[in-house]
């Protein structure tokens, strides 16, 4: 062969050397390309809350008794109904009272036939005084007695003990009834030390209970308490609940949602957010508009339903990979699934 031909042949081997390293390398350059999903992030507003275990308590409890022991005489409601404030309960003997009446006519009478003398010049001014005092002493013992003896509720409610049956002596060691003022019910919740800052008097919340599913009441933070206890760093706030239908009842268990602030923020799916190997913290991938993976540092807030509340990392618009991160890094080239 002369020296053409072996020209030539070097040439074209070459050729052939060259075509098949560029062949390699667009071959090697199409498998990095990766194939992933991705979705769309956006701003929601973003609640912060807490849930929060309680028991329903009444609004007042009134235990209903005499001062002093005596024989029961009529007894006017059984435990379960429901009553108003001043309606008889319940009536003691009478005999003191009927007493008291008498010597308050007979003071109310001699005070007016003193007061005529008095205004005539016929009697002292101390006698007229001391008068006015018996009379006045008598009805203030006669309204103490008849407190005692017709026993009222004091509030609107509903009668949820009775010990004593009619004829009965009071002992004085229980009441005769229990009234319970249900409309509303209050909770106390105990709510954490960091949170105290974040919760204020006239925050709504809502209510839900285990014996009434599906059902959920509003209520209103009445009052917080000042002092915090020592052991767990908790300070209750009272929640009111106007429960004008009377469905939720004292010693029933509830959950009680707090609601302490709205943050518009962006919201990722959950399935995007991995965690940074060696560190606690939290990664996604975001395909640029040239089609490439960036590797994303994010900031997360709280967890609701299958998303994550990003505090930092992630901007609105942004496409995070949902679908063949595990494999990914940062600056490969990718192909979205359509």
């Amino acid at each position: 062969m002369n020296t053409f031909g072996k020209i030539a042949m070097v040439a074209a081997a070459a050729l052939a050397c060259g075509c098949g390293a560029k062949k390699t390398e667009q071959a090697a350059t199409e498998e990095k390309v990766l194939l992933v999903k991705t979705e769309t992030v956006e701003r929601r507003d973003v609640a912060h809350s807490e849930v929060y275990s309680s028991t329903v308590l009444a609004n007042i409890t009134n235990n209903i008794a005499p001062q002093a022991g005596s024989r029961i005489q009529k007894i006017f409601v059984e435990v379960g109904d429901f009553v108003s404030a001043g309606q008889v309960l319940a009536e003691m003997d009478r005999v003191q009272l009927d007493q008291a009446r008498l010597k308050l006519v007979n003071d109310s009478t001699e005070l007016v036939r003193l007061r005529g003398l008095y205004e005539a010049g016929g009697l002292s001014q101390s006698d007229y005084d001391a008068a006015e005092l018996g009379y006045k002493v008598s009805r203030t013992s006669y309204a103490n007695l008849l407190e005692n003896t017709i026993l009222r509720a004091p509030v609107s409610g509903v009668v949820t003990a009775r010990n004593y049956d009619r004829g009965d002596m009071y002992t004085m060691t229980q009441p005769i009834f229990t009234v319970q003022q249900i409309t509303p019910v209050k909770l106390l919740v105990g709510i954490s030390e960091s949170d105290y800052s974040r919760i204020h008097r006239g925050d709504k919340v809502a209510i839900d209970a285990d014996a009434l599913p599906g059902r959920v009441f509003r209520g209103t933070v009445n009052r917080i308490y000042p002092t915090m206890d020592a052991a767990s760093h908790t300070f209750n706030a009272e929640i009111i609940v106007p429960n004008t239908d009377r469905a939720l009842r004292p010693g029933m268990f509830a959950r009680v949602t707090v609601t302490f602030d709205v943050e518009n923020n962006v919201m990722v799916p959950d399935i995007a957010v991995l965690k940074l190997q060696g560190s606690g913290q939290r990664m996604a991938y975001v395909v640029n508009e040239e089609g490439v993976a960036e590797l994303r540092i994010v900031k997360l807030g709280v967890h609701i339903g299958k998303e994550y509340e990003v505090l930092s990392g992630l901007e609105a618009g942004d496409r995070v990979v949902v679908k063949g991160q595990s494999s990914l890094q940062d600056g490969v080239k990718v192909k979205v699934e359509q």
